[in-house]
């Protein structure tokens, strides 16, 4: 005879856990806020993948790939950076590290070919700089502008979002 004293308890992380003294099918509290906190940050990256879809051409992959690419480049100035250099786009655009298609392709799990492809419509656009050796760089006018949207309206919406699943999880 099942011991319903303690149900095991499966929730939307795949998890199952013994809870005492609960009703089988009740959640626990942890469970409850995890799943609040998964439907906030559903709605902010759901919010967030809309606008990267439509600002780039409604193509889902230019985006990951320039953030790739901004990410290689930028890795150098992770540690040890203050913040000012930001404001100093040319002493910024010499510090970066160069990366190339290959290195792309084989951080995103993309093939080569369509990594060559998206990288020729971004330089297109102006937003990465492709050297006759093949090193990749963000464009000043693309760390301006992605900048300049990061400060002002994505990590806005992230640091609120952050706040209600804190206000949330002391509640």
């Amino acid at each position: 005879m099942p011991n319903n004293e303690n149900p095991r308890i499966n929730y939307s992380m795949g998890k199952s856990y013994t809870a005492p003294n609960m009703r089988p099918g009740t959640l626990d509290p942890g469970a409850k806020i995890l799943r609040a906190a998964a439907v906030l940050l559903a709605r902010y990256q759901i919010r967030s993948l809309r606008r990267l879809f439509e600002e780039f051409e409604r193509d889902i992959l230019l985006p990951i790939l320039l953030g790739e690419i901004a990410l290689h480049n930028l890795g150098a100035l992770e540690n040890g950076v203050n913040a000012g250099i930001f404001d100093d786009m040319p002493s910024l655009m010499v510090k970066l590290r160069p990366c190339n298609a290959y290195s792309i392709a084989a951080a995103t799990g993309l093939p080569r070919e369509t990594v060559r492809r998206k990288i020729a419509r971004l330089a297109e656009l102006g937003w990465i700089m492709r050297q006759d050796n093949g090193h990749l760089f963000l464009t000043e006018q693309a760390v301006q502008h992605f900048g300049d949207l990061l400060g002002s309206r994505d990590l806005p919406e992230l640091l609120e979002t952050a706040d209600r699943l804190r206000r949330f999880i002391e509640d």
